[in-house]
């Protein structure tokens, strides 16, 4: 299969395409949702020997998920792990000791061109009020976790999930 054409349908928060991918002797239309980059973390304060979450509004589920911290790759410039410890400091309010990377996933590579890196972090002091960024009209409500917790949590977002398997694997 080859893409052999692309058309900007949708330019707005988020952005749609449609591609013409040519296969044997078809030609097919297939629309391509393009959130951008992210990044995301498992966050353990090593001094409370807790995991920490965000709650929040998420629009896609409209309902509030626990989740691992997370954030878009929307600064020019900015590295996922820089962006990554920017979004630890914003959403929980804490500075990053240790930052081991997990691995770089698709969320759903059937329609999505979004990508998230995956982070383990490690910290032990925290700085600020946490909560999210002000200006980004974000409500976000921490929640700290023990280790045996992990397993009795529903989760329903799928970077959480792997997240969470990748450090009981461990």
């Amino acid at each position: 299969m080859n893409v052999t054409d692309r058309k900007l349908l949708y330019d707005g928060h988020y952005k749609l395409s449609q591609l013409l991918v040519q296969t044997g002797g078809k030609q097919l239309k297939r629309e391509r949702f393009e959130p951008g980059n992210a990044v995301a973390a498992l966050v353990y304060d090593t001094q409370k020997q807790r995991y920490l979450f965000v709650r929040q509004f998420r629009i896609g589920s409209e309902s509030e998920l626990l989740e691992i911290p997370a954030g878009m790759l929307d600064k020019e410039g900015e590295k996922p792990e820089e962006a990554m410890r920017r979004e630890i400091q914003e959403e929980l309010g804490y500075q990053v000791d240790k930052l081991t990377y997990i691995t770089n996933v698709y969320s759903s590579p059937g329609g999505s061109a979004e990508q998230i890196w995956l982070y383990y972090a490690e910290v032990s002091h925290q700085t600020g009020p946490g909560g999210g960024a002000i200006d980004e009209d974000e409500n976000i409500e921490v929640v700290a976790l023990r280790y045996d917790e992990l397993a009795a949590e529903p989760w329903q977002d799928a970077k959480t999930l792997i997240a969470v398997q990748w450090v009981q694997l461990r």
